[in-house]
């Protein structure tokens, strides 16, 4: 081979090795293709060779749970959804029942998961106590100036609906399930540095009585 072909030949080769390369990356970016009825079968049936209970028995029919320590998940983005099942498997958010059936599930479960549950409507909930709720409703669209804590519409939105793929939907959550997650938020056993600061400044009054309000929210 003369040396003028060898400039040639080394042009061709990098530019076949740009080609399989971005194929290389075209494949590893291929997303799963979500199964909603998939979804639904794992969410009312789980499974048990992979140790997946059933969602149902938590979470309620079509993620309206009906039990005030478990969230509702209808209505619930799907990336914060994602998150958190991701969180749980592995190991960065604690929860002795979550942590195993999360390890079970593939990135494909989780997808089809999320695709079910988005065709979920959530029912609404109520604020419960009249005493606070007026305090609630103030500290979620105000804030506490003399404490520096921001209002939560600020992420959350002023109807509790969240924003996608960054803050989660709150309308409607139970209860007990919100200050719950607050107090483990104060407690740093659930581990979130910017809630862990706001909720630090907050008296156990003031995170019931947001958490009633939103409750309430729509």
């Amino acid at each position: 081979m003369n040396r003028v072909c060898l400039p040639i030949v080394k042009s061709l080769c990098i530019a076949l090795l740009a080609i399989v390369s971005v194929a290389h990356a075209s494949e590893e970016k291929k997303v799963v293709k979500a199964d909603a009825a998939k979804g639904e079968a794992l969410y009312n049936t789980g499974d048990a060779t992979r140790n997946i209970t059933a969602c149902i028995a938590c979470h309620g029919a079509a993620g309206n749970s009906s039990i005030a320590e478990n969230p509702k998940l209808a209505g619930q983005h799907g990336a914060y959804i994602h998150k958190q099942l991701v969180s749980f498997k592995s190991g960065e958010r604690k929860n002795a029942i979550m942590a195993p059936i999360a390890k079970g599930m593939t990135e494909e479960d989780i997808q089809n998961l999320i695709a079910y549950l988005a065709k979920a409507k959530p029912t609404p909930g109520a604020a419960k106590n009249k005493d606070t709720v007026e305090l609630g409703k103030k500290i979620f669209r105000g804030g506490i100036a003399e404490k520096n804590v921001p209002a939560c519409a600020a992420c959350h939105s002023a109807n509790g609906a969240g924003m996608p793929a960054q803050f989660p939907r709150l309308a409607g959550q139970h209860q007990a399930y919100t200050t719950a997650q607050l107090m483990s938020f104060r407690a740093d056993t659930r581990k979130n540095e910017q809630m862990s600061k706001i909720v630090k400044r907050m008296s156990d009054e003031e995170i019931q009585a947001v958490s009633d309000y939103v409750a309430g929210l729509k």
